[in-house]
């Protein structure tokens, strides 16, 4: 190890006590370690933004045990490399059994992610494999469900702070004195490092070196851009920030619901805030107030014709007005009711007057009745007596409640 490698991999943890953040998976009583400590690993998948510490948790984990770690990257590798990895298995350096870490998984293509199966089955490799981006779209599912599955989040900066302190020692043994860094200094390193801890030892190796006896905050700023965040369009970040606007609106927060719209259009992903409004007027607000559909939709077709940065102003009347109007969920818990049936096989056959095939006879056209109304059954018969949508307790589905209740009494 030399002052040449990236002040990162020279802090490389070598033991989970080492690992930054991830309490849940690495700290006394983490999953991952209690997992380890008592002698199973299991085919795992590690997801979570850059920076995170999966690389070095499954070194650690091999180190642990007596497998042999060989490192691939699926951005580069190929099933040749695989195979190559395979073969160790059958040789005395592979005796103890092969760990194989694979990176960024969601390069390796379907028939690539399925060429592992078979060596993972006979248990001639134990797989770790992490990505940036959520496992469940992106993960072949027969590995997924061969596999413990785990998630990094964002160290806080809290601990990458003491992360920043222990590698100020490792620096002051260098050629270039000793120095010390500022109070202001780390907190603003741990702040910009968004919870990427590799990100923030590069920024204090930076400030290191460009900084005399005190590394002050002001270096730190000259290295950074005034937006930084870990948002990646097509990773787990990505999902987090849509379904934290979904999970704000839904709770009535138009505070948090501007802010998370903010931090997706700064992400640069206005395709995806225009389609989750959308499915939030559909889903949350619903029939509480219908109108909201269609208001939502034509400030999502004035934003796409806008672009940014005006857009952002149709989209955040949008999020407001979301937050803000009544809820309801009802037609979403009644198709996700009839699709639990279709996928069961029920209802296979249409009642007879239904059917085109048999003329309809028998069938009675609401219209020839008064209210447009007449009693008659719809449903297939082994669902006949089922019900779906149960109106909300909102002022327009009360309304609707209210006409039915009296319509049908009239028509019965």
């Amino acid at each position: 190890m030399t002052d040449r490698q990236p002040l990162a991999d020279r802090m490389r943890p070598v033991s989970f006590d080492d690992i930054a953040g991830q309490e849940h998976l690495f700290g006394k009583n983490g999953t991952v370690r209690r997992m380890c400590g008592g002698g199973y690993t299991p085919n795992m998948i590690f997801f979570g933004p850059p920076g995170t510490g999966k690389t070095t948790a499954a070194s650690i984990i091999a180190s642990q045990s007596s497998l042999t770690l060989h490192k691939l990257n699926a951005t580069s590798a190929t099933l040749a490399d695989v195979r190559e990895v395979i073969s160790d298995t059958g040789s005395l350096f592979g005796a103890g059994g092969v760990l194989l870490y694979l990176d960024e998984i969601q390069y390796f293509n379907k028939k690539q992610q399925q060429s592992l199966l078979e060596y993972i089955e006979d248990g001639r490799i134990t797989l770790i494999s992490s990505t940036t981006e959520n496992p469940y779209l992106y993960v072949h599912p027969a590995i997924l469900s061969r596999s413990a599955v785990f998630e990094f989040k964002p160290v806080p900066e809290k601990a990458i702070i003491p992360v920043l302190l222990r590698a100020m020692e490792t620096l002051n043994l260098g050629p270039g004195g000793k120095k010390e860094l500022s109070d202001a200094a780390a907190e603003r390193i741990a702040s910009l490092a968004a919870g990427d801890v590799r990100r923030a030892l590069n920024l204090l190796e930076g400030a290191y070196s460009i900084s005399g006896d005190i590394i002050e905050e002001d270096a730190v700023g000259e290295l950074s851009p005034s937006s930084l965040g870990n948002f990646d369009r097509s990773g787990t970040v990505h999902y987090d920030m849509l379904s934290a606007l979904q999970k704000s609106i839904r709770g009535s927060d138009p505070d948090a619901a501007v802010f998370y719209l903010a931090k997706i259009l700064d992400g640069g992903d206005l395709p995806g805030a225009c389609r989750r409004l959308q499915v939030i007027a559909c889903e949350d607000i619903g029939l509480a107030w219908p109108q909201a559909i269609p208001v939502v939709r034509a400030c999502v077709e004035m934003a796409r014709d806008l672009g940014m940065p005006e857009a952002r102003i149709p989209l955040a009347d949008a999020a407001v007005m979301l937050a803000t109007a009544p809820k309801s969920n009802s037609a979403y818990l009644a198709i996700a009711a009839a699709e639990e049936d279709v996928s069961s096989g029920k209802g296979q056959s249409v009642p007879p007057y239904m059917r085109p095939s048999n003329n309809y006879r028998g069938y009675k056209y609401p219209h020839d009745y008064k209210n447009h109304y007449v009693p008659q059954q719809y449903l297939p018969d082994d669902l006949a007596e089922k019900k779906y949508y149960e109106f909300g307790d909102n002022k327009s589905e009360t309304a609707a409640r209210e006409y039915w209740d009296k319509i049908k009494k009239q028509g019965s």
